[in-house]
């Protein structure tokens, strides 16, 4: 059994690493797409992830699936369309390592991923099903999607989310709330930034979680607070974590990926449905998740910022600010 199966995005992040004499940025390019961060963080803890997509038939395509397979990631559910060019982002960042984010995606091969392509006994297979909203911008990829979570619902799997907010992807900030309500009544454990909560209702990250547990069917709910740490919550228990004291961050892309992945690697760990967390064990999870997530602002790009879990642990166990 596959411990997470997700569908998205595979890219390519091409990142700024300085400028030539007329002003033009010099670019590096890495590998990323917020699905493949997920599940690259939960190989480093130990876990088993799969991942269903599409990349095109080019030179970044075949090293975008190559990577995959090098992080320990299972990619026989990522097709190689010669047909599409794969999705590139180019990411900005300023001075405290926020990064904004420009596409080339019209379309891109992630959108282009058809609900026949869908390798279901893969989605059968696991104990979760991740996703995220930017699946659900175009056609055909949003129908292969709400299909992918028909199976994932089908055969009880875990369904987690991770709306991941891209704003210049959607025609317009309707259709983008739109979509990240539809997914939210979908899941069962949702990480979502205190940005995010602001723009779907205006509420605090603390108002917004119960929101999410109260009307919407959600288990466990991770408002990330960038630099601030997490407010997690169940029905029962709610802890806040703040961010490990002493990291400077270099580049934030994947940051919230990898604490995505990280906290349901330990998650998967308890053996136990999500609203059975104890305090002491939802604070645990959300001290490691944090971790995880403020070392990889110390490298540039997703997949490869990753840090190793046992980095990860010592910096846990340590004093936090």
């Amino acid at each position: 059994m596959i411990d997470v199966v997700a569908l998205g995005e595979l890219l390519i992040d091409f990142a700024p690493r300085g400028a030539d004499e007329s002003g033009y940025p010099i670019l590096a390019a890495q590998p990323g797409g917020a699905p493949a961060n997920f599940l690259a963080a939960l190989a480093k803890c130990g876990r088993s992830g799969a991942l269903i997509g599409k990349v095109g038939g080019d030179m970044f395509g075949r090293l975008l699936v190559g990577t995959l397979k090098a992080a320990g990631i299972d990619a026989r559910g990522v097709i190689i369309d010669p047909d599409v060019f794969t999705t590139l982002a180019f990411v900005s960042l300023d001075e405290q390592g926020n990064r904004d984010f420009s596409f080339a995606r019209k379309p891109g091969a992630d959108t282009c991923l058809r609900p026949d392509e869908l390798d279901e006994g893969l989605i059968a297979s696991a104990r979760v099903f991740h996703f995220g909203t930017l699946s659900l911008t175009n056609e055909p990829a949003a129908e292969a999607t709400r299909r992918a979570l028909d199976i994932a619902k089908a055969h009880g799997l875990l369904v987690s989310l991770d709306p991941n907010l891209r704003k210049p992807l959607w025609p317009g900030e309707d259709a983008a709330r739109a979509a990240m309500e539809w997914s939210l009544r979908q899941a069962d454990v949702v990480k979502l930034s205190d940005e995010e909560i602001d723009f779907l209702w205006g509420l605090s990250p603390e108002d917004g979680a119960r929101k999410l547990l109260n009307e919407y069917g959600v288990s466990l709910v991770y408002a990330t607070l960038g630099p601030k740490g997490c407010h997690a919550a169940t029905a029962a228990q709610a802890v806040t974590v703040g961010a490990p004291a002493g990291i400077r961050a270099v580049d934030t892309t994947g940051a919230g990926d990898i604490f995505g992945g990280s906290a349901m690697s330990r998650l998967l760990g308890y053996e136990k449905a999500p609203s059975e967390l104890t305090a002491h064990e939802l604070e645990a999870i959300v001290r490691f998740a944090c971790a995880a997530a403020s070392l990889s602002t110390q490298k540039p790009g997703g997949i490869g910022s990753v840090p190793d879990a046992a980095e990860a642990e010592k910096l846990a166990a340590s004093v936090w600010r």
